[in-house]
């Protein structure tokens, strides 16, 4: 009988008592729940990644305006700018995950991981891991399984979708998986993993999904960037073993309970926030007549 993720306290419990790792009891969950193998799993997470850096190449390179146009090649202006905040590598960190969710915005293909709305997150910091650390495929595709365990609790827990806990529940997730992911292909502990994923929880509560004209645009993609730069800062205080005090499961206990309280103006119906804003409205309202327009005279009709 695999381990059905309820908690995280629960999770290492599994794990000490089977002796077993993190990622192996992912791959008992996957292989029991899905009816697969251990190598279908690893060679679907192999054509994910491949997915998630062909999205990073795609957003770099190919033209990356969207159709309302507020998304116009954002990943290459931060790519190629001259100066340099903090490091090159913050800065490939930051055009990367804003190259894949543009690539989203734009139709292009990705991995919904934990959803499309958060698609630029694990590609950007773990491309920019493997470049940083030389790490192999092989370790990245750990990093997924133990973001895949970290993902299976927070919808158990509370919830990975926009519109039911705001985008805490979708940039805040994939943050977390980001974040324990960095820690164990970096050959943290069980207890730093976890402790990863509390420290970016708890810098991402209360999020809320204001998507302007109802697209998964703005500010969406620029908070991919800053999910990102999130999840390797909480990676790097987790290795460090500062403790988060507030356990992880609580942690993702007040994300749910947040989520509930939240007004559904903040979650995904684009009626709060910076959608409610006069700009937000002017470009709702500009975006809609553009689409009226392109219809053909019998959807009109109908």
């Amino acid at each position: 009988m695999c381990y059905l993720f309820e908690s995280f306290k629960g999770w290492k419990e599994y794990c000490e008592e089977r002796k077993v790792s993190l990622v192996d009891s992912v791959i008992e969950y996957e292989v029991e729940q899905k009816n697969s193998s251990k190598e279908k799993i690893l060679n679907g997470l192999a054509q994910a990644f491949g997915v998630m850096k062909d999205a990073v190449k795609t957003g770099l390179e190919e033209e990356m305006t969207s159709r309302s146009g507020m998304i116009n090649n954002g990943a290459k202006k931060v790519y190629n700018h001259p100066l340099t905040v903090l490091s090159p590598e913050f800065q490939k960190l930051i055009s990367r995950s804003l190259a894949a969710k543009e690539v989203n915005s734009c139709m292009g293909r990705v991995v919904a991981a934990p959803t499309a709305g958060a698609s630029g997150i694990l590609p950007g910091t773990l491309v920019t891991l493997q470049e940083i650390h030389g790490l192999s495929d092989e370790s990245i595709i750990e990093g997924l399984l133990i973001g895949a365990g970290i993902a299976l609790i927070i919808e158990e827990k509370a919830s990975l979708a926009g519109a039911v806990g705001g985008c805490q529940a979708e940039t805040g997730s994939a943050a977390a998986m980001a974040s324990g992911a960095i820690v164990h292909c970096l050959g943290g502990t069980v207890d730093q993993i976890f402790n990863a994923v509390a420290v970016t929880i708890q810098c991402m509560l209360g999020l809320v999904c204001d998507p302007v004209a109802g697209l998964v645009e703005v500010p969406c993609v620029v908070r991919n960037a800053s999910a990102a730069a999130i999840a390797f800062s909480s990676a790097q205080i987790a290795l460090a073993n500062v403790n988060a005090v507030i356990p992880v499961d609580e942690c993702v206990e007040a994300m749910g309970e947040i989520g509930a309280s939240m007004e559904s103006r903040y979650k995904e119906t684009a009626m709060g926030g910076l959608a409610a804003t006069l700009t937000g409205q002017e470009i709702s309202q500009r975006v809609l007549i553009q689409d009226i327009e392109i219809l053909p005279d019998e959807d009109l009709a109908d």
